[in-house]
Order: structure tokens, then C-alpha cells, then sequence
């Protein structure tokens, strides 16, 4: 046997840290689709032209980590080890203010993809918008009951939107206007 499979999510299930759910649960949607936000983050990444935004997405894909074991969990399991907290969410604001600082942005919406690490800052961004979104719908469901986690998603789109802009200008790129 493999030790790369189990088997046991063969019939749809897969486990919680404390339970057993169909794989199209929202919670396993949810950390998957933050699964696929890390993954696109760490193409960003690898993309990027900055060490300064490479150090910077290599602490978010750590955050995301944990937001994905924080999700793991059954609801009624009370765990703090795996566990988002304000103070993720004062870092990730403290990069954004430092960016947006140094970074004109313009007085129009732009179009994604001026350069590559850009416009695959914009598609991570995107994931993370859809994560949030999930997440939102299981704290109304009251699946989760971290307000923390939703700030940081919210916060976290922010951050790589101006990264994007960031990566833009380290290129010598000027942001597509969306209206002619």
C-alpha cells in the first residue's frame, strides 16, 4: 500500500478533527478553496520580482496553514493551538498601510495582468475573496466563531492587491485603466 493514499475518502467522506463529513461539507470547501488561495499565493511567489513580497507571502501561506487546521476541527471542539488571532490580522494591516504608503494608486479600476507576478497576485486575490465568502457562510451557520479569521480574509485581499500594484511598479509597469 502507498503511503501517499488512504482509501478512505473513497466514498465521499472526509475527516474533521473530531468528526466525519461528506467531502462538499462547507467546511472542507472552505479550507480546500484556502488550499487552492496558498497554492496560487506560493505561484505569486515564486513570480515575484521583490524579496520584500516574496518574505511577505511566505508568512501568509504560514497564516493560511493555520486558518486550514483552525478549520479542520469539528465545530464543537474548543481549540485555541491552531487559531488565527488579531494579531495576524495588526501584521498583515501594518504590510498594507506600509505598501499603500509607497504604492500611487490610481483613481480608476485597473486591469489585472500588467505584469506576471501582478496578475497572479490578482488571481490569489480572487481565491481569497471566494475563501472569504465561505467563510462568512459558516460563521452564519455558526460552524466558526472567530471573528479574527473573517478579518484576516478581508484584510488578506487587500494586502495582495497592493502587492500586485507593488510588483507592477518594482517592474516599471503603469496599471491598465478597465475603461478606455
Amino acid at each position: 500500500m502507498s503511503t501517499f493514499y488512504t482509501r478512505k475518502g473513497d466514498e465521499g467522506y472526509t475527516d474533521l478533527l473530531g468528526d466525519r463529513v461528506a467531502k462538499y461539507h462547507p467546511r472542507p470547501e472552505t479550507f480546500g478553496t484556502l488550499d487552492e488561495a496558498t497554492s496560487f499565493i506560493g505561484l505569486a511567489r515564486a513570480m515575484a520580482g521583490s524579496e520584500r513580497t516574496r518574505a511577505i507571502l511566505v508568512d501568509v501561506q504560514r497564516d493560511l496553514y493555520l486558518m486550514m487546521a483552525e478549520l479542520a476541527f469539528a465545530p464543537d471542539m474548543q481549540q485555541k493551538r491552531y487559531h488565527i488571532t488579531d494579531e495576524h490580522v495588526k501584521r498583515i494591516e501594518a504590510e498594507t498601510d506600509k505598501l499603500a504608503a509607497e504604492v500611487e494608486l490610481p483613481p480608476h479600476f485597473i486591469l489585472p495582468g500588467d505584469t506576471v507576478p501582478g496578475g497572479a497576485l490578482d488571481v490569489a486575490r480572487t481565491v481569497v475573496r471566494r475563501a472569504e465568502r465561505l467563510a462568512v457562510r459558516l460563521t452564519h451557520d455558526g460552524e466558526i466563531d472567530n471573528p479574527d479569521l473573517l478579518a484576516y480574509l478581508n484584510r488578506l485581499s487587500s494586502l495582495l492587491f497592493i502587492l500586485a500594484r507593488f510588483e507592477d511598479r518594482e517592474a516599471g509597469i503603469a496599471s491598465t485603466p478597465a475603461k478606455k
